[in-house]
């Protein structure tokens, strides 16, 4: 709540347990282990939307909420970025996701899949140009795929650029969120790095 409270939006309802609510019934609807003391509750129309900022990612069919949510967060703590989903993904608003963006959701702008800004950049375990290559002078949307799926390859085909992120090989591939999440450091430290 203080993340929304920050954010300047209000709940439209604040369920407290002893004074609005009886504790039981908080515990009731509440998916958290220990029942919470306060559940507020928002509207969905007052969370940031739009890609009003020049980096984001871009979600295709990432089914995990707790990786949507992780991924907000990301965007919030390396941003300012968005977060654009695509149909099949998980609710952002959902409480996996809420409870993984850790507040994140009242601040970083979310919108759909093809409202993303050009360039986009196909995050893929192996053959793109080296994260680090990449020239960022302009906006970036990283676009990345379901944790098993991946992207498929007709999804990659309308991306502007094809990405990866070096890593052992052994290694199949890195989880969405910290793909994503390395991804966003990688452009911020490579555009506040000065030309030579």
């Amino acid at each position: 709540m203080e993340a929304a409270r920050g954010a300047g939006i209000e709940p439209v309802e604040l369920l407290v347990a002893g004074e609005s609510v009886e504790p039981a019934l908080l515990a009731e609807v509440s998916s958290l282990a220990h029942p919470p003391r306060v559940i507020g509750v928002y509207r969905r129309g007052d969370l940031p939307t739009g890609p009003a900022v020049e980096t984001g990612l871009a979600l295709w069919r990432v089914g995990d909420p707790g990786n949507v949510g992780v991924l907000l967060r990301a965007a919030d703590a390396l941003g300012p970025a968005f977060v654009s989903i695509s149909e099949g993904s998980a609710d952002p608003t959902g409480p996996k996701a809420v409870r993984a963006s850790a507040g994140a959701i009242f601040r970083v702008p979310t919108c759909g899949f093809d409202d993303s800004p050009r360039p986009w950049i196909a995050l893929v375990p192996r053959g793109g140009k080296p994260l680090a290559e990449l020239a960022f002078e302009e906006p970036a949307t990283f676009v990345l795929g379901a944790e098993r799926k991946g992207l498929p390859d007709e999804v990659v085909a309308t991306c502007d650029e094809r990405a990866t992120i070096p890593q052992a090989a052994s290694a199949e591939s890195l989880n969405v969120a910290l793909a994503g999440a390395i991804a966003l450091y990688e452009c911020g430290r490579l555009r506040a790095t000065p030309a030579e």
